[in-house]
């Protein structure tokens, strides 16, 4: 079943005028890209920095409108629906970041952090946040600590932890272990697909290093400067790519 459709979406924007009377330029971020996304599988996004890879996650996850094309989300179209309808759907679609530490309330305890998208949806939290800790192999008691407590791996579970309270169907992973050390981004991956087994996860997995893309992702997708140059299943791509670009991704991440 198709959980996520992306159509032919695009993304500009208006840089800051260089003369007085020159019209401002225009930069597009993201140029008529498209894909689906089934439940319970993987998809990942590839490509160096500023290829666009960010900016559709946010248009994925709503934050942003698409200037054309659309995001379909269950069915439903994201840029269409009123922000209450948005708000109510928010719990079904949730996102990692990169940085845990800067998307963690340093003044609050990891438990509030976690509950937080319950509050917002208005739900129950009593044993959740416990339940969520252990899905992401911490302990109940981690509830009552606070961000600083945690090594960067820990606070990666943190945050996985309050991304998947609301029982997701589909989870965005914005570049969710470049920060972390090679032997902690092993585990996070493997966290991440044992969590997709548990709990039927679609995961969409934004990253620029392939090799990494390859170890977890069914099929994936190539953006430079957004516009789409390849995409298809991640072993063919592997064996065949059919871009320099690509090629050139795949020996930075010493996969040819």
């Amino acid at each position: 079943m198709t959980l996520l459709s992306v159509e032919e979406v695009t993304r500009r924007y208006r840089l800051p005028r260089q003369a007085l009377w020159s019209p401002p330029p225009v930069l597009t971020a993201v140029d008529a890209a498209s894909f689906t996304l089934e439940a319970g599988r993987t998809l990942g996004v590839v490509g160096e920095s500023g290829s666009g890879k960010s900016t559709l996650a946010r248009m994925v996850m709503g934050f942003e409108r698409p200037d054309a094309g659309r995001i379909l989300f269950d069915g439903q179209d994201l840029a269409a629906l009123p922000p209450s309808a948005l708000r109510r759907l928010r719990p079904r679609f949730q996102m990692v970041f990169q940085d845990p530490y800067g998307s963690l309330d340093p003044r609050r305890t990891v438990g509030w952090s976690i509950a937080e998208p319950l509050r917002a949806a208005g739900a129950e939290e009593r044993g959740k946040v416990a339940e969520a800790l252990d899905h992401v192999g911490l302990r109940p008691a981690d509830a009552a600590k606070y961000p600083h407590e945690f090594s960067g791996g820990q606070r990666q579970r943190v945050a996985i932890a309050r991304a998947i309270v609301t029982r997701p169907a589909l989870l965005v992973a914005d570049e969710a272990v470049s920060a972390l050390d090679m032997s902690v981004q092993a585990q996070i991956l493997n966290l991440l697909m044992d969590l997709q087994d548990e709990l039927g996860l679609a995961i969409l997995f934004i990253s620029h290093d392939l090799a990494v893309v390859s170890s977890i992702c069914d099929h994936v997708l190539v953006l430079e400067h957004g516009k789409t140059v390849e995409q298809g299943a991640v072993a063919q791509i592997m064996r065949s790519p059919g871009t320099e670009y690509t090629k050139s991704l795949l020996q930075a991440g010493g996969l040819l």
